[in-house]
């Protein structure tokens, strides 16, 4: 089992990215998904949530509601996060990481700057 976040980067205040994460070993069909964000000095938090198979959206932070979406092409084995309106507090490092919590990325930093 494997996954591989990129599409980090610096970015300025308003600007966008788009983070990938492609899965490797197993099936994300099956699977929730999540992306999750650690911040400077700070703790764990989960940024949005995508179910398994035709993949509903379960959870988005109010921190980014109307501006993060998560998304999934099962496909290509792939979770998505895209990032508009960026702002400096959404400076983190982000997983990529199974529902069950067990299986995370590296992880890709993000900085908005």
């Amino acid at each position: 089992v494997q996954l591989v976040e990129s599409g980090g980067g610096l970015v300025q205040p308003g600007g966008s990215l788009r983070l990938s994460c492609k899965a490797s070993g197993f099936n994300i069909s099956n699977y929730v998904m999540k992306w999750v964000r650690q911040a400077p000095r700070k703790g764990f938090e989960l940024v949005a949530q995508i179910d398994s198979g035709a993949g509903g959206v379960t959870y988005v932070a109010d921190s980014v509601k109307g501006r993060f979406t998560i998304s999934r092409d099962n496909a290509k084995n792939t979770v998505t996060l895209e990032m508009n309106s960026l702002k400096s507090e959404d400076t983190a490092l982000y997983w990529c990481v199974t529902g069950t919590g067990v299986d995370w990325g590296q992880g890709t930093q993000v900085t908005v700057s």
